[in-house]
């Protein structure tokens, strides 16, 4: 399938009259396609596998002053270019048990306007020209990885015997992976400063693509290797429950995993630190625990700095501890609490990036409603006598532990404990809380308390930070109707103004 686009975009500064315009961008793809495979059946080998695609780019960009607005000066400094990419890659089983992927990317770029650089002895300055005319460049990157997974089983079991842990199922992905990407030094040229005897103090370097919009060529050259394996761990149990006729599976890890990589092109310090990473669940997946570390193979100089030898040729262990890290995460909440409305009200936290809950507070903007569920009929159902007896409740805990000794400081880096709350006093009233301690600083973190009222039609909330350099409050009372969501009353009390 082919998808092409055409948009223009225009940007203006009024304190500076500066304008920013692309006028206009083009967009163009074609979607992945498969030359050589068969036309019936299904796709074998690293011949038929073979898949490419195609992106092209198109772009004008101006920037022009207010009083240069569509006249003929606005165009005499526009920049033009087109990028166009070719990713091609293909993937087959090698020896049966493995997976081979390899890809690589072809590049071209064009651009109407190139620059030339020399030394101006007289004026002992550097002089850039600009050269009208079409000119290209083109490079290419190389990458490959190989994979397979092993299944490893413990079994404990044995006849007449029925032991509490049947079985351990262990589960390693190991991949290998190289890089290439070549140095383009071609499109690369030189000049020399000369001082007034005629000497050479230096010798520049520059590429006359410089001032394209899409880049420029790249002239570092460089080849690694990534090694990783990860790792899955799950235990076959006996059931308590007396009736269930199978075992029940417990995940021991799920996931503990090990990367490094190998730079061939480095001068010294080939090898990256190798970064562990590891979690689990406890409690019915109540309670996840994430903890990782860095363990880096070179030793240290009396400065603390890296030095090209390995730390146990240096009278230490096989890799120092630079860093580890521990996060525990627990969720505790009432029958009543479905969990529902709470989802609704951190929707807009992981949208942005965040976290799937409230432990860092909730965003001061009350004039959405998702902290509210729209369907009355849900709220229309009649109040219990006996409410204040099943109030629904939630409360989430989370505990986090860094340790730093990249320069031999050996010190807890941070050691906070966040938690955050909420209670439904009432089917339309509910309170909510959001704070920390900090017991590396001895006191408390962000603290956020929330005070909502559903009224069907309006809908209330409160939202105050009592202390920090934040401190600030939000009332806000409206209307939940989206076409009548301008009929508001809204008051804000914000943090104090800090150079």
């Amino acid at each position: 399938h082919e998808n092409m686009s055409v948009t223009a975009t225009h940007s203006q500064n009024t304190n500076t009259d500066q304008i920013y315009m692309t006028l206009p961008t083009f967009h163009g793809s074609v979607g992945r396609i498969f030359p050589l495979a068969p036309k019936i059946g299904t796709k074998k080998g690293i011949i038929q596998n073979i898949n490419l695609q195609y992106n092209i780019r198109g772009e004008n960009r101006i920037q022009t002053t207010d009083s240069l607005f569509f006249k003929k000066e606005m165009f005499d400094d526009a920049k033009a270019g087109v990028q166009h990419s070719i990713p091609l890659s293909t993937n087959f089983k090698l020896f049966k048990y493995f997976s081979l992927s390899a890809s690589t990317n072809f590049q071209e770029t064009w651009t109407f306007k190139t620059i030339d650089k020399f030394y101006d002895v007289d004026n002992d300055e550097i002089v850039t020209n600009t050269i009208n005319g079409f000119d290209a460049f083109r490079t290419y990157n190389f990458s490959t990885s190989l994979g397979t997974t092993i299944y490893g089983m413990f079994d404990f079991e044995k006849e007449g015997e029925d032991p509490k842990i049947k079985a351990i199922r262990h589960v390693m992905r190991p991949s290998i992976s190289y890089n290439i990407n070549p140095a383009f030094d071609k499109y690369y040229d030189t000049f020399e400063v000369v001082n007034a005897d005629g000497a050479t103090t230096e010798e520049v370097e520059f590429t006359r693509f410089e001032q394209g919009i899409f880049g420029t060529p790249n002239k570092r050259f460089s080849s690694s290797m990534g090694i990783s394996l990860s790792n899955n761990i799950e235990a076959k149990v006996r059931d308590k429950d007396s009736t269930a006729t199978e075992p029940k599976k417990v995940v021991l890890l799920n996931n503990l995993n090990f990367a490094t990589s190998y730079n061939f092109a480095a001068d010294s310090l080939k090898w990256s630190p190798v970064r562990m990473s590891g979690g689990t669940s406890f409690f019915e997946n109540k309670m996840n625990v994430n903890f990782g570390a860095t363990l880096d193979p070179y030793a240290l100089d009396n400065n603390n700095r890296r030095i090209n030898t390995f730390n146990v040729n240096n009278g230490g262990s096989l890799f120092r501890l630079t860093s580890a890290n521990l996060t525990m995460n627990y969720t505790l909440s009432s029958k009543a609490f479905s969990g529902k409305d709470n989802e609704k009200s951190t929707e807009e936290n992981l949208r942005s990036g965040g976290r799937d809950d409230d432990l860092f507070g909730r965003s001061q903007d009350f004039t959405d409603q998702r902290f509210y569920d729209d369907d009355d009929e849900d709220k229309e159902e009649e109040p219990s006598e006996l409410y204040n007896y099943k109030i629904p409740w939630s409360l989430r805990l989370a505990y986090a532990v860094n340790y730093s000794n990249a320069t031999r400081q050996n010190e807890i880096s941070s050691n906070s404990l966040m938690f955050s709350g909420d209670v439904e006093l009432s089917p339309r009233w509910s309170v909510g809380a959001s704070s920390g301690y900090d017991f590396k600083n001895q006191g408390f973190t962000y603290t956020q308390l929330r005070f909502e009222r559903d009224l069907l039609s309006w809908r209330m909330s409160f939202n105050w930070v009592p202390f920090s350099s934040r401190s600030s409050w939000y009332f806000f009372i409206g209307i939940k109707s989206s076409m009548l969501s301008d009929i508001k009353y809204d008051k804000r009390n914000t943090p104090d103004q800090r150079l």
